[in-house]
Order: structure tokens, then sequence, then C-alpha cells
């Protein structure tokens, strides 16, 4: 009797635990659907909101984190910003990714945006930052490709930072556009966790490739 009631008790949470969890992929869907309309401050402020909402819910996960910190450093690069307002949304995204690494200091998407938010950070001020924030960039991506050496995502970013110091330099560009190039010949060969895992990244890569005239 004791141990009939305990798997019905175990049941019970395991089916109360799926219905929560599909609550959840449900209301992370509909907030990344609103990605594709969001183009100002203020929509991606919004969008912010509504998943630091969900992180608020959804304690253990670390999605909703992830994606309120992508909102802020994309509003850093959103039209002519003050550094001084540049730097108050990276502020915000960086204490979205301190928690995030909290959760899940194992997963490669993590280190991801991380080396995303020291780019937008060096992106503010090149000449100010560049000694400082250019190695915390390289050790994230670093860090990711440890962890899964195939996350295009980690790879463009890497590529990305290469372009722009050869750019930069005036050196020879043509071995990083030939990794682009294979870069986004094996896009999607990258299989995703689940559909509301990050897949940003390929329009970029699109945009590199397009501009070696390939």
């Amino acid at each position: 009797m004791k141990r009939t009631t305990l798997l019905l008790a175990t049941l019970l949470i395991a089916i109360i635990a799926m219905g929560q969890n599909e609550k959840y992929y449900q209301k992370m869907g509909e907030t990344l659907g609103k990605f594709a309309s969001t183009s100002s401050v203020e929509d991606f402020q919004e969008l912010a909101n509504q998943f630091g909402v969900i992180s608020r819910v959804e304690t253990e996960e670390w999605l909703p984190h992830y994606y309120e910190a992508h909102c802020y450093i994309l509003m850093g690069f959103t039209g002519q910003l003050e550094a001084a307002v540049q730097d108050s949304y990276l502020d915000k995204a960086s204490a979205s990714i301190e928690k995030m690494m909290k959760i899940a200091p194992d997963e490669a998407e993590v280190y991801v945006i991380k080396a995303f938010y020291h780019t937008g950070y060096l992106v503010v001020d090149p000449p100010g930052r560049a000694m400082s924030t250019t190695p915390l960039i390289n050790a994230a991506i670093s860090r990711a490709l440890t962890i899964e050496p195939n996350n295009p995502r980690a790879l463009f970013l890497a590529i990305s930072n290469e372009m722009g110091t050869a750019s930069y330099f005036g050196s020879d560009t043509a071995p990083i556009c030939e990794k682009a190039v294979r870069l986004l010949e094996s896009w999607d060969d990258y299989k995703l966790k689940s559909p509301i895992h990050p897949n940003w990244g390929k329009n970029e890569t699109e945009g590199i490739v397009n501009s070696c005239g390939q």
C-alpha cells in the first residue's frame, strides 16, 4: 500500500512538472517570437522586461536570463547612443549574465553571450578598452569552444573579431573569409538542443561572407 501511494505521488509530481515545463516552453516561444518585430530601444526594453518576468518565475532556467542579457546588449547597438547610456544597458546585461552563469556554468552558449557582452563593451570605446577587454572576449570564446567545438555562434564571434582586428591593422582577410564561408556552409549541421535555444548568427555570418565578395 505504501509503495503504491509512493508511486502515485511520484507520478503526480512528474505530471505537474511536465505541465509546468510545457507552460515555460510556450511562454518562452511566444516571447522569442517578438524578436522579429523588435528594432527600437523601447522594443528591446519591453522584451527584456518580459524575459525578466519569466526568469523570476522559472528560477532554475538559464535561458530567460540569456535572452534578457541579449536584449540589453542589442540595445547598446541600437541608434546613436551616448557612451554612458550604452554602458548602463551593458551593466544590466552583465547582471543577467552573472545570474545565468550560476545556473548553467557548463553551457557553451553562456560563454557565447558573455563574449558578445564584452564585445559590446569594447565597441563603446575601442581605443580605451581594447587592451583590457580583448583578452576577456577571447577567453569567453575559447571557453565556449572548449565545451562545444562546433558551436556556430562562438565560431562566428571568433571570426568576426579576427576580421575586425585584421581590418584595423590592414592585414590580409582572405584566410578569415575562408573560415566564414566554411562556417556558413556548415551552419545548419548544428542541432539545437531545443526550439528555444539560441539560433542567431547565421545572418551576421552571411554579412561577413558578402563583405568578402564571396
